[in-house]
């Protein structure tokens, strides 16, 4: 379904007054959470930027956003607005100045690594930054600042798109999300010159992800932005809704070994997060937390072992183990890189499961907060004395089952779909052992 041969739709899409509004209130906030992360209360449960980055925020962003938007929190996210702006010269309307010119990101630096290791370096420290306010407003400052002094030398969004850990995850995932943004007419734009869906116009910048909309087949690295609809003179970018998991159906899509690698990465890390913060053993919680100690330096260990070396490990036997049956011409390398796609949808309702169980025991934290953000004694709406409950802990399990039941079921069907049976029977073992483990562990 075309959303944009709805007359209103199309042109609420195109209005970058909408645009600009929610991107500046998002700044807005932005700011406002560091600063309460450095003058409020240091107790993690009672601070503004605690409990709305790490549980309101995150539990958004997992069960609404990226399953049903993609990359929507992309278009308007704040960490990158004041350099876009800047490299754009102008905040709502062009104002007919071409971007300065910058370097390209460096080819030996692009693609899914970076992410990764930024993602990694977060979850080393995640318990520490799910508690102390400081340092999650450190974080959050030193991104935006990294942000900012990329766009001073790199065109673009070359932060959000190489480097920042956020962006990775929520591209991997966005690949599932029933909305995507697509030429309407390839014969259209096959004859179109210049690309100006990419190099910009009078209407605006082009592209700010470097992507040519006009051959764009995948999510990846859609940002949502609708430059491109703005930017085409045919009125030739559709936004459509479509199946969940679409992009997994793309026959000459560009699936890579870095991205292949990061999505195994991040489905590794759910069981981790899962013992740390909802187990039952308070030496691992103690490790997670005690920074520079020597439990510290063993938990990071284990924690880099298990999901950079065990769970991709374990994935490459399995799929070892089916490859003799392989089809014609099909590396190990290729079928490695197609089969670990395959396990994005058991990722996200991994993620989905995990998010359920930690962050609805935490949100009734949440309304005592918007009254008393700084953690100061203030009670603006009347709900600073609301007493904690645990949100649906009764039918929490039962969801939880059929949301991995319904992630395994997903995975196993791309599997198949991938490669014939006898090549996939190890890689399904596979996908049933994590998901007894997830469950084992979130139950």
């Amino acid at each position: 379904m075309d959303l944009t041969l709805i007359p209103w739709i199309n042109k609420v899409l195109r209005n970058r007054w909408l645009v600009f509004f929610p991107r500046a209130v998002m700044l807005a906030g932005f700011a406002f959470t560091i600063v309460v992360g450095f003058i409020g209360t240091g107790v993690g449960g009672r601070n503004f930027a605690i409990m709305f980055v790490w549980i309101a925020w995150w539990t958004v962003l997992k069960l609404v956003l990226i399953p049903f938007g993609g990359r929507s929190w992309c278009s308007i996210c704040p960490i990158p607005v004041p350099g876009e702006w800047l490299q754009q010269r102008f905040l709502v309307q062009p104002q007919g100045k071409s971007p300065g010119k910058r370097h390209s990101w460096p080819k030996k630096l692009r693609g899914s690594w970076l992410q990764l290791l930024g993602f990694a370096f977060m979850g080393l420290f995640s318990a520490f930054l799910l508690t102390k306010p400081a340092a999650t407003s450190w974080i959050l400052l030193f991104l935006c600042i990294l942000a900012f002094g990329l766009s001073l030398i790199y065109d673009r969004r070359s932060f959000c798109r190489y480097l920042c850990p956020i962006g990775g995850y929520i591209g991997w995932y966005a690949q599932l999300a029933p909305i995507e943004v697509r030429a309407r007419d390839q014969a259209i734009c096959s004859q179109h010159t210049p690309k100006t869906c990419f190099t910009g116009c009078a209407e605006g910048p082009g592209c700010p992800w470097g992507l040519v909309p006009a051959t764009n087949q995948q999510n990846l690295d859609c940002g949502l932005c609708m430059e491109c609809q703005r930017t085409c003179p045919y009125d030739n970018m559709a936004v459509r809704l479509r199946p969940f998991g679409h992009d997994l159906a793309v026959v000459n899509a560009n699936r890579t070994l870095d991205r292949a690698w990061f999505g195994l990465f991040i489905l590794a890390c759910v069981p981790v997060y899962s013992a740390m913060m909802l187990g039952y053993w308070g030496a691992l919680k103690t490790a997670a937390y005690s920074v520079g100690s020597t439990a510290w330096f063993t938990y990071a260990a284990a924690f880099l072992l298990f999901t950079l070396g065990l769970v991709p490990g374990m994935f490459a036997i399995a799929v070892y183990g089916g490859w003799r049956w392989r089809a014609k011409g099909d590396t190990f390398r290729g079928v490695f890189i197609r089969l670990a796609y395959s396990f994005a949808p058991l990722g996200l309702m991994a993620w989905i499961a995990f998010t359920i169980s930690f962050a609805f025991g935490k949100l009734a934290y949440v309304w005592p907060v918007l009254s008393d953000p700084f953690g100061w004694g203030w009670d603006l709406f009347g709900t600073a004395h609301w007493t904690w409950h645990p949100y649906l802990q009764t039918i929490t399990p039962i969801v939880q089952v059929m949301i991995l039941g319904i992630g395994l079921h997903w995975t196993a069907t791309w599997i198949k779909r991938y490669a014939g049976f006898r090549q996939a029977f190890p890689v399904l073992i596979f996908a049933l052992t994590y998901t007894i483990l997830a469950l084992g562990l979130l139950i």
